[in-house]
């Protein structure tokens, strides 16, 4: 039971925290809009958007569909072999392309199926005079398939292990065969998830920035957001980039709206026994699985491979020593830093608030709307690219002040606008556990303020805390979204130093720097989840 003073506290560090957002967002969103009718030079629809238009949702389609129909039979091949030695570690490798820093990804993929890369290689020796070509839709389509596909085999593979052991019994009892389990008790499970699931990739791919800058390949493989940063960078076109813009919002806030009326998955039923499955327990079924599970190990294991081997063979030792290196790590922990904690202040207040909603039995209309939009500001932060925010900023600012001098803060408040969902997602369980353990208890002895901070929360929150401080710094620095619209001589991060020596040529040194900005960003990641297993 909350007194009324740390009611009113709460909704106050929730309504602040919304006000900021939607500065944050509104402001530059407004820029865009009010700027739209002065712009008649720039057709929301002739030739060359709606070909942007086409190919981003193009691109999009097709990834999604490749990801899941490429994940399907990774899932079910997981899900049957419950037991083998290494599953764990299976796993945990799909969750790395998660969070690994897409150019990264990139420079991977190229070090694999690039012009130089060891597919073509090994096709050369047989003969084949180098046939595979990552730059394009094709190579667009891989990268997305490789950061999404353990996405999709984890959301089906999930939504399988929530199957009761009941319905496996039943299975084996009734003696179905391999095509009728697949019918009736694994498509059904995965039918409750594959809409979510694909509605989140498409997200995803059609707002997809780097990979497409990186491996895009020329005009005709652009999306909307590439060809936004290129509007401004290139050919300063703000008419262009405002048209662009406008449309790009309203992409992803139909997307949105669809991802918002799918059901969301059910829970589990029957006894909440282990599941026991009896099928595909011959030889072949064991090899079919294996060879599958491998095949998709080693589509994930390569290229992160090629990026430890090229950045070793890279002279790191003088990478470090550059002053260049120095200036872009000093300004990407000190964006992400800043990123990562205005994310937490944010998601502390949100979180504060709605305990504050939830402590009031019958909460009045007014609250309960309040709570409601307190829900979705996650939602709401993404319905803006950071690509459009950033172009709604800079346009807001350019006439009044210098773009350079502001630029750090605004790519810390994009970059924290992007981490606030994953920041509240770590969160939000552990707020929530923590208020229903502890919150009677701590009303009843009357330990509040400073006290309650030191004797309560603090042991139980800080490594909740520090988790998501972690990913919001890692998502940060791995980011070149927000930094590629305001980067400069003075103004250099270490994704944008990767991406600079690529584009100059000098890809050992952006193979020795990538490798470098993937170990930081896993640093952080460990120093995050540091002692998650001796948690009770």
């Amino acid at each position: 039971m909350l007194s009324a003073g740390q009611v009113r506290r709460g909704l106050a560090a929730g309504g602040a925290s919304l006000a900021v957002i939607g500065v944050l967002v509104g402001l530059p969103t407004g820029a865009l809009l009010g700027l739209a009718p002065a712009s008649p030079a720039a057709p929301l629809f002739d030739a060359y958007t709606l070909n942007l238009l086409r190919f981003t949702l193009l691109q999009a389609a097709l990834s999604t569909f490749l990801s899941v129909v490429l994940a399907l039979p990774v899932a079910l091949a997981l899900a049957r072999r419950s037991a083998f030695v290494g599953r764990i570690w299976i796993i945990r490798l799909m969750a790395v392309p998660m969070g690994l820093p897409v150019l990264i990804g990139a420079l991977g993929l190229i070090g694999i199926f690039g012009r130089q890369g060891l597919v073509n290689r090994l096709l050369a020796m047989v003969g084949v005079d180098q046939p595979v070509n990552i730059y394009g839709l094709s190579g667009i389509l891989l990268a997305h398939v490789f950061f999404n596909l353990p996405l999709a085999c984890r959301l089906m593979l999930a939504g399988l292990e929530r199957l009761p052991a009941e319905d496996w019994r039943l299975a084996a009892s009734l003696g179905l065969g391999r095509l009728s389990l697949l019918r009736h008790v694994e498509l059904p499970a995965l039918a409750r998830v594959l809409p979510g699931a694909a509605g989140l990739i498409f997200m995803l791919c059609a707002t997809s920035f780097t990979l497409v800058l990186v491996l895009g390949g020329g005009p005709a493989a652009t999306t909307l957001e590439v060809a936004i940063y290129q509007s401004l960078r290139f050919d300063f076109d703000p008419a262009r980039a405002i048209a662009l813009s406008l449309l790009q919002i309203a992409l992803t806030g139909l997307v949105l709206t669809l991802l918002s009326r799918l059901p969301p998955a059910e829970a589990s039923r029957g006894e909440g026994r282990a599941p026991r499955r009896f099928d595909g327990q011959g030889p072949a079924g064991r090899l079919a699985d294996a060879l599958v599970i491998l095949l998709a190990t080693l589509f994930l294991l390569l290229p992160l491979g090629s990026v430890v081997m090229a950045g070793l063979r890279a002279d790191l030792l003088r990478l470090v020593a550059l002053p260049a290196f120095h200036q872009a790590l000093f300004t990407s922990l000190a964006i992400a830093l800043a990123a990562g904690l205005l994310a937490l202040l944010l998601a502390c207040g949100i979180l504060a608030a709605q305990a504050a909603i939830a402590d009031r039995r019958h909460p009045s209309r007014l609250l309960a709307a309040f709570g409601r939009l307190l829900s979705a500001v996650s939602s709401l932060v993404l319905l803006v690219p950071p690509v459009v925010l950033g172009t709604g900023w800079f346009l807001l600012v350019r006439p009044h002040a210098d773009v350079t001098r502001a630029a750090p803060l605004l790519i810390a408040a994009i970059n924290m606008l992007m981490a606030l969902p994953f920041v509240m997602r770590v969160l939000a369980p552990a707020f929530e556990s923590h208020r229903l353990r502890t919150g009677r208890l701590a009303a009843s002895l009357k330990i509040t303020g400073l006290a309650r901070l030191r004797l309560i929360d603090a042991p139980v929150l800080t490594r909740p805390l520090l988790m998501a401080l972690s990913f919001a710094m890692a998502l940060s620095l791995g980011d070149l979204g927000a930094v590629a619209l305001f980067g400069s001589q003075d103004l250099v991060t270490l994704p944008w130093l990767v991406y600079s020596r690529l584009g100059s040529y000098r890809t050992q040194d952006a193979d020795g720097l990538a490798l470098l900005l993937g170990l930081l960003c896993l640093a952080l990641t460990a120093l995050g989840t540091a002692g998650h297993r001796r948690e009770p």
